[in-house]
């Protein structure tokens, strides 16, 4: 039964690995050809389509294998806590003890919205003097992809694994979602900001994953494969930031973008004139 659970997660882990990077490199360099209609165009073709990858790609954007040390060690710390007879069993119920003792069923709730503040952080720190690595309409992208994974990755596996939570008893205890968005939005700040900046949204990340017990909402396995999926869904955003710049013409750290709104009166017509300086 648990070696079930874990080989159902870890399929998904690998999964989700082959749908971004791997993926994206694939498309990138041999999908979306454009056809040429003589030699001299088919190189230029050819060219484009073995640059344009490169073109968009920084060291944080790029796969590296060590990436995934700390995401596959916490979720497979988890997955050993899934089951009636799973090895961290009594390890849960230990910690779900003891923290019922001092909150005395008391349920803190403030967790709810803290799950959001490390991402509004990386989203708005470069407004307030620290300076981050990419454009805001970057951090954009990447913040939407991390939490489109977030919530594919936390819903597909609360369907699968089906484990119940320590209080009500409700089959998606597995993993947990508000620590995956938390830790999500820890590592899009470590990543951008640096480890002085990123310590503080990990601490807050914890804190969050830890009220997640406090309030008897999930176990500690739940917890830890949460902050390990929370982290590989940054790194997928950044991953696919490449892609994006290419699809959504997304203007990179240091080129300026101006909008202008224009009125035509002899049509009556509104538009927007656009300029992008690199």
């Amino acid at each position: 039964m648990i070696a079930k659970m874990v080989y159902n997660i870890l399929k998904i882990v690998v999964i989700a690995i082959l749908l971004t990077a791997p993926t994206v490199v694939a498309v990138a360099k041999g999908g979306g050809k454009i056809e040429a209609k003589n030699d001299s165009e088919r190189v230029k073709v050819q060219r484009y389509s073995e640059n344009w990858w490169e073109k968009n790609q920084t060291y944080s954007t790029r796969f590296r294998a060590e990436q995934l040390v700390a995401p596959v060690a916490l979720v497979g710390l988890g997955a050993l806590g899934v089951g009636e007879n799973a090895p961290m069993r009594g390890i849960n119920l230990a910690i779900k003890n003891g923290l019922y003792e001092p909150s005395k069923g008391v349920k803190l709730r403030f967790e709810d919205y803290v799950q959001y503040v490390p991402v509004a952080f990386y989203l708005t720190l470069d407004f307030m003097g620290l300076e981050a690595k990419h454009s805001f309409g970057e951090r954009v992208a990447v913040a939407a992809v991390t939490y489109i994974a977030v919530t594919a990755l936390s819903q597909s596996i609360k369907h699968i694994v089906r484990e119940p939570r320590p209080d009500t008893g409700s089959r998606n205890s597995f993993p947990s979602g508000h620590t995956m968005t938390a830790f999500a939005g820890a590592e899009l700040v470590r990543s951008e900001y640096g480890w002085g900046v990123g310590m503080g949204a990990y601490a807050m990340a914890a804190t969050v994953g830890f009220m997640r017990m406090y309030n008897g909402r999930h176990w500690f396995n739940d917890v830890l494969a949460g902050a390990g999926f929370g982290i590989l869904s940054a790194r997928i955003g950044y991953w696919m930031l490449p892609l994006n710049r290419h699809i959504f013409r997304i203007p990179r750290k240091g080129q300026a973008m101006m909008a202008t709104p224009m009125y035509y009166a002899n049509t009556k017509a509104l538009g927007v004139s656009c300029a992008i300086q690199f």
